[in-house]
């Protein structure tokens, strides 16, 4: 087996949780019918609190500065993902792990909050992922993350979620879990999003389901081993197997490559504040409208919208806009 990796609009549904909705509610009631699906998109990923600090300059080696005050955040790629598109309308479930501690408890309630589907969120004796950010004075960010009870994401949990990933219509992946279990989703999905985040090696199995495989450009360098122009980029991305690419260029937009060739897709301009997030925030939108019929340029130019929208706020998920945040843009 080969791997690669190493040095690399139909009209939003009507929410039906709104702004914070609450744990509990049946799946009819979140708009499914009798007999169907309750959930039209399944996250598997991670789940962390994000402990972050502002700074004017990082520090160099062996050097100490001062930052801000410490603001706890609820995030966690799949967390942030399955959140962005709960507040856009989805009806969304989370299959992850948090820890039997403090974290764990404010992490589950932020869910719930924003309406995501929790019934295959296991609680887990140890602690919680937590993410180390720091955010510059131009906004861009430094993550370290310690993973806790999210690397004991496993098999079993994915087999114990059989029939509720097979009955959505998209399930989004990313690699904050450990690979065997993101594997084992991905053979369960009707359709597989896949972010390739943290760049690590995959192998072409996962790469072969990915529709799309979904990559920034410093993630797309490490596993090409190579810089090069975005649509150079994009197609010898499609050359590893995937079904379809989508390259994302921050600032500068996306862009998306498929059997029909290769399509830019710009940004609206926005001044950035923070991108803790902005990442997962246009995936969870991604996979939300393409699980309600979208092509994948169109989905990609709503999920545009949506990441930049989450960049001119602080933090991952309390920067997620909902429907009329993006009216503007």
């Amino acid at each position: 087996m080969t791997v690669h990796g190493g040095a690399v609009e139909p009209v939003p549904p009507e929410n039906a949780h709104g702004h914070g909705g609450e744990a509990g509610v049946g799946p009819y009631e979140q708009g499914g019918e009798a007999g169907a699906s309750p959930y039209e998109l399944v996250v598997v990923g991670s789940v962390n609190a994000d402990l972050v600090v502002r700074v004017d300059r990082r520090p160099a080696p062996g050097e100490t500065v001062i930052g801000s005050d410490l603001v706890t955040y609820p995030g966690g790629k799949g967390a942030n993902q399955a959140v962005a598109a709960a507040r856009l309308g989805a009806r969304v479930a989370l299959l992850g792990r948090i820890g039997s501690d403090g974290n764990g408890e404010f992490l589950r309630k932020a869910l719930a909050g924003d309406g995501v589907g929790l019934d295959h969120l296991v609680e887990t004796p140890g602690p919680s992922g937590v993410a180390l950010i720091t955010v510059g004075a131009d906004g861009d960010n430094s993550i370290i993350v310690s993973p806790g009870v999210n690397a004991r994401l496993s098999e079993d949990d994915i087999a114990a979620a059989a029939g509720l990933l097979a009955s959505a219509r998209v399930v989004s992946l990313q690699l904050e879990s450990p690979l065997a279990a993101v594997l084992a989703a991905a053979r369960t999905a009707a359709r597989v999003v896949f972010n390739l985040s943290p760049p690590a090696m995959v192998p072409d199995e996962l790469l072969a389901v990915c529709d799309p495989l979904v990559v920034n450009e410093h993630e797309a360098a490490l596993l090409l081993g190579r810089r090069g122009a975005p649509g150079r980029q994009a197609r010898a991305l499609l050359a590893l197997g995937p079904r379809s690419v989508v390259l994302t260029l921050g600032a500068g937009g996306a862009v998306v490559a498929g059997p029909g060739g290769v399509t830019e897709v710009p940004s609206p301009q926005v001044e950035a504040v923070d991108t803790t997030g902005a990442g997962d925030a246009f995936t969870g939108a991604l996979a939300w409208r393409l699980a309600g019929g979208d092509d994948l340029a169109a989905a990609t130019a709503f999920a545009v919208r949506v990441g930049a929208a989450s960049v001119r706020r602080p933090g991952a998920q309390s920067s997620y806009p909902y429907p009329e945040d993006l009216e503007a843009l």
